[in-house]
């Protein structure tokens, strides 16, 4: 009796062993934990972070988190100061980032940033309720126009893209869902985004409003590529919102996934392979990661790739296998 006794003990100490025990990584040189940062709640970050730590954590036996933060300039400072190890960040506020060239890198140069993988395109969308009377981007002369937080992408290009355009108009900086619900309850006229599409924030708006699609003009197009080479042409396809019945024509900007450059180069190469190896999974987090793949990698033109991320593109290119992503 006494056995059986103790060796139930002995079992059920074993399993509560196994319960409080932390899952290890599977390198005992990787960090015990990653943070990922993203972008305020409502935007396509927080949603396509919060897909890629449940992915990550799966694939690494580590525990990954999603930090809100106001977008890619906090996210470059943060890794920079070591207080986040991963993060998204457009090729635009890279590129300012990494010269100390804008006006809120204070001429630093933020160089501890490495290159992951591509995200997807960033489209800057215009949109304004049906009945503003708003049909050209000149008509926005005057108005209200939400932005999303201020150290985000459109934060950050915004007010270029307006001094450059010559439009004086009133700009609001905050959270997407908050600012979607001034723009449904009549306390702004425009919501400016750089985003993904679909845009929750303004799916969301356009659940609830008619709503229209302010399209840049061709000649708007061009002066402000001409003023920032680092923007590219755009396109919404018709359809990406019930409402948009034919394609959006903009401009906008690649986003990447980055780490701190001294992540070991075993880790960085399971994470790249991770959300590669789970696309379908990362694409239903969010549809803009349908162009989470491989063959974009080409849209980072200066930013170092990591190591480890080199050396996953270099065996994908041996192999022959980025050809047909």
């Amino acid at each position: 009796m006494k056995a059986r006794i103790f060796g139930i003990l002995a079992i059920a100490l074993a399993a509560f062993a196994a319960l409080a025990t932390p899952v290890l990584p599977a390198d005992p040189n990787w960090p015990a934990t990653l943070t990922i940062v993203t972008a305020s709640p409502g935007g396509t970050y927080h949603v396509y972070g919060a897909g890629l730590a449940k992915i990550l954590t799966r694939a690494l036996g580590l525990p990954v988190t999603e930090l809100t933060t106001e977008g890619p300039n906090q996210n470059i400072q943060m890794i920079e100061a070591g207080e986040a190890q991963l993060g998204f960040v457009t090729m635009g506020a890279a590129l300012q980032a990494w010269n100390g060239a804008a006006e809120w890198t204070s001429g630093k140069q933020y160089r501890s940033m490495r290159a992951l993988f591509p995200m997807y395109d960033t489209p800057f969308q215009f949109v304004a309720l049906k009945d503003s009377g708003i049909r050209s981007v000149a008509g926005m002369a005057g108005k209200r126009i939400g932005v999303g937080p201020r150290g985000g992408t459109a934060g950050t290009y915004i007010p270029m893209f307006l001094k450059t355009l010559k439009i004086d108009a009133e700009l609001t900086y905050g959270a997407w869902e908050e600012l979607a619900a001034e723009i449904s309850d009549g306390k702004l006229d425009v919501l400016a985004a750089a985003v993904g599409a679909p845009f929750p924030a303004i799916a969301a708006l356009e659940a609830n409003k008619k709503i229209t699609f302010v399209e840049p003009s061709r000649e708007e197009i061009l002066a402000l590529r001409l003023a920032m080479p680092e923007l590219t042409p755009s396109t919404i396809p018709a359809g990406v919102y019930p409402s948009l019945k034919k394609s959006y024509a903009s401009v906008g900007l690649y986003n990447f996934a980055v780490a701190n450059k001294d992540l070991p180069d075993s880790l960085v190469y399971a994470i790249v392979d991770a959300v590669f190896a789970n696309h379908q999974e990362l694409v239903q987090a969010h549809p803009a990661a349908a162009e989470t793949v491989p063959a974009n990698f080409v849209h980072n033109t200066f930013l170092p790739y990591h190591p480890g991320a080199s050396r996953y593109y270099a065996n994908r290119v041996m192999t022959g296998a980025i050809k047909g992503d």
